[in-house]
């Protein structure tokens, strides 16, 4: 047994490069671990600068000073976190308020009416006691949902001071990243050995398939999310704003995601509609904006870096979310495939030793 364990740590550890790896995945997981909560700012900062640095590459290869894309590409995202917070925000969260006094009730009351009809129709499959239990609980989970967000303000001032530090230390984090990019970087590196060919290559492939994984998700929230405003607002539904919001916001969990949005939206058209023509046609609309999602928009902009097995993609949200919450459903995708690179890579360590060993002897 131990000649096994043996054999399997020279395989797989005997490299100077593979240590460090471990060592790096296995501190940034326990840093994730045990500080994630307090690192959220500088975390989320990171994020926002690896999507901001993809435009200032741009806007340099095209002939602008370094210097001069930072400061606009700095000053285009201000202006949209403003945009967001004074405009965006309010008008959602007035909308949310609104559906819950306003709309939950008659959804209710509607819901309770189908219920108790339920005996009648299907006298075998459903009994009157049956049908009132079902209305009770929807009217316990009903009330509790509605008191869970009017009181929200008064129960969560602490919350707010949290995410009003957020909101200062965010920008000023994003800023000292962008201009200190190559400082960060080379501080790091001088931990790494000067041999690092394996490392390299797996940064290399992580680097490009984060940047297309995590820019290309951006983009497809902002237009999922303006295209479902556009056709609820078009069709008169209630509550487009919050309703485009969260369709645009669900296309972070893939598969699960656009599954748990289609109950509120299905559930303001039928109030707001009934089953008529117009609900159709809003549920149609929303499942066309769906299929253009998962089968053009989406193979468009992951082609390249997406390369895993939908249970693979489901196991990670699910592990990744249960761990860091938004965060990690958000990056499930490139953690799984950042595993699958060093997965890929490791066994080859003992090649790459011996063709090392082969050359230098030739």
């Amino acid at each position: 047994m131990l000649a096994v364990i043996k054999e399997w740590f020279t395989t797989y550890f005997s490299d100077e490069e593979a240590v460090y790896l471990f060592v790096i995945l296995l501190g940034g997981l326990l840093v994730m671990l045990f500080m994630g909560r307090m690192l959220a700012p500088a975390i989320t900062a990171l994020v926002l600068a690896y999507l901001m640095q993809g435009l200032i590459n741009t806007l340099t290869r095209r002939g602008m000073g370094h210097t001069g894309a930072l400061y606009l590409v700095y000053i285009f995202f201000i202006t949209l976190l403003f945009g967001t917070l004074v405009v965006l925000t309010p008008m959602v969260w007035k909308q949310t308020l609104t559906l819950v006094q306003d709309q939950l009730p008659r959804l209710l009351s509607s819901s309770e009416s189908w219920l108790r009809h339920l005996p009648e129709r299907y006298p075998d499959m459903v009994s009157a006691v049956q049908a009132e239990q079902l209305a009770g609980a929807l009217r316990s989970e009903v009330a509790e949902l509605g008191q869970s967000v009017l009181t929200v303000s008064l129960s969560s001032i602490p919350q707010m001071v949290q995410v009003m530090v957020f909101i200062v230390l965010v920008p000023l984090l994003v800023f000292f990243f962008l201009k200190d990019r190559d400082k960060l970087v080379g501080w790091f590196l001088q931990f790494l050995p000067a041999r690092r060919r394996v490392l390299d290559r797996v940064w290399k492939e992580m680097d490009q398939q984060i940047a297309n994984y995590v820019r290309g998700k951006a983009v497809e929230i902002v237009l999922i999310g303006v295209t479902s405003f556009i056709c609820f607002a078009a069709f008169g539904l209630h509550y487009a704003l919050l309703l485009g919001v969260l369709v645009g916001l669900s296309v972070v969990v893939p598969y699960i995601g656009a599954t748990v949005v289609t109950l509120p939206v299905a559930a303001v058209a039928w109030v707001q509609f009934g089953w008529s023509t117009d609900f159709a046609l809003v549920m149609l609309a929303y499942a066309i904006i769906q299929f253009i999602d998962g089968n053009i928009l989406v193979p468009i902009l992951f082609s390249e870096a997406v390369n895993l097995h939908p249970v693979a993609i489901i196991v990670a949200i699910l592990v990744f979310g249960g761990m860091w919450g938004f965060w990690g459903i958000f990056f499930a995708i490139p953690l799984a495939t950042l595993l699958k690179a060093v997965l890929d890579a490791w066994p080859r360590w003992r090649q790459t030793v011996t063709e090392q060993a082969e050359s230098t002897a030739a």
